[in-house]
């Protein structure tokens, strides 16, 4: 199959052709013509470039985003938004577009929507990362990214939720080298008259979070919603 390069080439004999006219005759035409190599090698570096652009903008428009399969943790459609991104529940997030490194880097906390909430009751969110510091050494599991208490569940249906937080947002930051992690969200429903809190030993730290011991204590039950998204350092 002959290409745009193929064909300039096949070009170049006519071009030489044209611009071996003597200067004499040149003139008499009214304007002096280029040296063909200087026509060929312009020629060549406009495909090539063309081509390259070309290349770059269809790597960029195509950008995948994978969906996690997970019935045990994706489940009561539970979304989480970023911009830009849309709905990262459940999905790996790609490197496109610099997805990964605006999450971890700019972004700041999500959008999190349940239509489902009740406009009476009140909730308590988790995020936690589960294989802190890597999936295959996850000693510091769970790691506590963002813990809010006291979200109206109209709030929640509407995506916008408020509440006491007792652990600001962190943004997700694999570390290099250690592959994906899932970062999970976990909704509760809060029982009434139940203040929420963290006791001394968990506010001194982040890592080896006790969650079960958490949900126990207050009687969280299980979640009534709950989904994740996998991300790995946007360098790697």
């Amino acid at each position: 199959m002959e290409t745009k390069v193929d064909n300039f080439i096949k070009m170049a004999p006519v071009a030489l052709g044209h611009i071996s006219a003597t200067p004499q005759q040149s003139r008499q035409n009214g304007s002096m013509k280029w040296p063909a190599t200087l026509v060929l090698l312009i020629g060549l570096d406009l495909i090539f470039h063309q081509q390259v652009d070309s290349s770059m903008i269809d790597e960029e428009s195509v950008c995948v985003i994978e969906k996690i399969s997970d019935s045990s943790i994706c489940r009561g459609e539970l979304l989480v938004i970023y911009p830009d991104l849309g709905n990262a529940a459940c999905a790996v997030i790609p490197r496109c577009h610099q997805f990964r490194r605006l999450l971890s880097k700019e972004w700041g906390k999500p959008r999190v929507k349940f239509v489902q909430a009740k406009k009476d009751m009140n909730y308590v969110l988790i995020m936690v990362d589960s294989d802190a510091p890597s999936k295959e050494n996850p000693i510091y599991r769970f790691w506590r990214h963002w813990l809010v208490t006291n979200i109206l569940g109209e709030d929640l249906q509407a995506g916008m939720i408020q509440g006491t937080v007792l652990s600001e947002y962190r943004p997700p930051t694999p570390p290099s080298g250690t592959g994906y992690h899932r970062y999970q969200f976990f909704l509760y429903e809060q029982p009434d008259d139940t203040v929420i809190s963290l006791n001394k030993q968990e506010t001194k730290s982040f890592g080896s979070w006790d969650l079960d011991s958490f949900v126990s204590r207050f009687n969280l039950g299980s979640p009534v919603a709950s989904t994740q998204l996998m991300t790995q350092h946007f360098e790697d």
